[in-house]
């Protein structure tokens, strides 16, 4: 795994070992990159279930001025500190070694995150908790312009997304699983 393009371009990536984690490939974050490079310069990037960080590493490489990665496994979370310090980013990164929604509550009061991007360990559901704790709560961090951006296997449900108030913007499928872009669903004006 490396760094794509950016200031950290071809850099390597530190995964860790076992099956705890499941690195996007190059192929597939390329793809995902070629989709969101209008959408980086100055933003905030939330890497969801970071595992080693190589998403939120490659937001940063490509303009992104700050990235919090939320990890819970702790070898993860240390490799993530060593592939920022690697490609020397991490003056631009926060690394929340912790539950997720725990994580989540932590950063109310922040400013909105341009992209949230969350890539659990598929067929758990994880990623219905996070949208609905987003819809119910309604952080600070997450706002009208804020993409939402899931990785999944294809076989997800997530006919629930617009009873919570998000919108389907687009949806990318790849050979085993695929990208879903959401959005909050446009407020009518009474």
């Amino acid at each position: 795994m490396r760094v794509i393009a950016g200031k950290a371009r071809r850099l390597p990536l530190k995964t860790i070992d076992g099956l705890d984690t499941r690195p996007t490939t190059d192929r597939i974050k390329e793809t995902l990159f070629n989709i969101l490079q209008n959408d980086l310069c100055g933003i905030r990037f939330l890497d969801v279930f970071a595992g080693s960080g190589g998403i939120g590493i490659e937001a940063l490489s490509r303009g992104a001025s700050q990235a919090v990665f939320i990890e819970q496994s702790r070898r993860a979370a240390d490799c993530i500190r060593e592939n920022l310090a690697f490609t020397r980013l991490d003056g631009q990164a926060t690394v929340m070694q912790s539950e997720v929604m725990a994580a989540l509550s932590r950063l109310e009061g922040t400013a909105p995150f341009g992209i949230i991007y969350m890539d659990p360990p598929y067929g758990k559901g994880l990623e219905r908790g996070v949208l609905e704790y987003l819809a119910s709560h309604s952080p600070s961090y997450i706002d009208k312009d804020t993409m939402i951006i899931l990785e999944t296997s294809l076989d997800t449900d997530i006919s629930y997304a617009s009873e919570l108030g998000f919108v389907v913007r687009r949806i990318k499928e790849y050979k085993t699983n695929m990208h879903i872009f959401f959005g909050l669903q446009e407020q009518e004006n009474i």
